[in-house]
């Protein structure tokens, strides 16, 4: 927390300055470190909702939460960085303003901010929050919407993370698994999951064939993970293969190894043998 000089407003604006100076300070140790471009931006809320899949909305009223839980805002995404410390002088009036009305004890009203998974995106309240994170306030009150998504936030810490969970929300579109049989078909590469999807479809395709009926997607992706993925993934453990790659990664690298080497889909001991001398070390 900033020293307090007993002048509010000279005091506000010393303390404008110095996050200033840091957001510039972040902005240069990112760049020495090469680290993403992204690392220090304030995450938009209507990308992560839209690569999530919004499904609805409750309001929960107001509560305490966690300032360090607000990483996004609806629309100020280029007024403040990853912190909510000012990009730009431009904030600097209305910003020391309420921060000297603060240290002269006047109370702050509480932001809004819609939640999603365990992150809080800011809709009204940029200063007051901006503001709370540079006298290190831990929590902050806030009227808090819930917002319910077909995919799970966790994970999300940059906004190139959005890539991966749109297209992983994509492909439990079209391979609509749940429970354990969800959580076990991750991949680090977002493109893999869009030719996993092409890769079970063709399986429901060729097994419809084979029974003579119809299946939904439902019953393709339920008996694609039973009959087919939890078999073949059990096969290249116990092989030995791909020990630093996910289940989901181990079964598309042995898929289409395969298909290129005996151009059938079928498994056998032999098979996976000859895979196994093929695996990546």
């Amino acid at each position: 927390m900033a020293r307090d000089t007993g002048f509010p407003v000279a005091d506000a604006g010393d303390d404008f300055a110095r996050q200033r100076r840091r957001a510039e300070y972040a902005r240069l140790i990112a760049w020495l470190r090469r680290e993403p471009d992204d690392v220090n931006d304030i995450l938009p809320f209507e990308d992560v909702v839209r690569a999530l899949g919004r499904i609805g909305e409750h309001r929960l009223g107001l509560q305490i939460i966690e300032v360090s839980s607000i990483v996004g805002s609806v629309d100020r995404t280029d007024d403040f960085d990853r912190r909510f410390r000012p990009t730009s002088a431009r904030l600097r009036n209305r910003w020391e303003r309420l921060a000297a009305a603060r240290r002269r004890g006047e109370a702050m009203p509480p932001i809004s901010v819609y939640r999603v998974g365990d992150l809080h995106f800011v809709q009204d309240g940029h200063h007051r929050v901006s503001i709370a994170c540079s006298q290190g306030d831990r929590t902050i009150d806030a009227y808090v919407t819930e917002i319910v998504t077909k995919v799970s936030a966790e994970g999300i810490t940059r906004h190139s993370d959005l890539l991966r969970k749109d297209h992983y929300r994509i492909f439990l579109t079209r391979v609509p698994l749940h429970g354990p049989a969800r959580e076990a078909v991750r991949v680090s590469d977002p493109w893999d999951y869009a030719e996993l999807s092409q890769m079970v479809e063709a399986w429901g395709f060729r097994l419809m064939q084979d029974l003579g009926e119809f299946l939904t997607r439902e019953d393709v992706a339920k008996r694609w993970f039973d009959d087919e993925f939890v078999p073949v993934v059990q096969m290249v453990r116990a092989a030995g293969m791909l020990a630093s790659r996910t289940d989901a990664e181990a079964y598309l690298w042995v898929a289409h190894e395969r298909y290129r080497l005996v151009r059938r889909h079928e498994w056998n001991d032999e098979i996976i043998d000859r895979l196994r001398r093929r695996a990546p070390r």
